[in-house]
């Protein structure tokens, strides 16, 4: 084998190892369309109903209709986070008053 093509194999899984670590967060369905519209499509998942939003940039390989078996490559990404300030549990001793000074 030569340098040329040990550098472009190293190079290739170099790239798809990246590629993969980017990925990490990406996750898939699997199962017949329920439901089908611009914005969502509706898959049966063994006993559950997965809703999977759908813009004009998801890209579409064949034709979606409803009862095609799909695959859906999809990501959870935060919209909002909001912390909210622990609450005493009920019956919870109040911490004592400081004494005036």
């Amino acid at each position: 084998m030569n340098k040329s093509s040990l550098l472009a194999m190293v190079s290739a899984l170099a790239l798809s190892a990246a590629a993969f670590a980017a990925d990490a967060n990406t996750y898939q369905v699997t199962g017949p369309i329920l439901e089908l519209t611009d914005t969502k499509i509706v898959v049966q998942k063994g006993k559950d109903k997965w809703e999977v939003a759908r813009t004009a940039d998801t890209k579409v390989t064949g034709e979606l209709k409803v009862g095609a078996k799909v695959t859906i490559q999809y990501s959870m990404t935060a919209q909002t986070a909001e912390v909210k300030e622990d609450k005493p549990a009920k019956g919870a001793a109040k911490p004592a008053d400081k004494p005036a000074k």
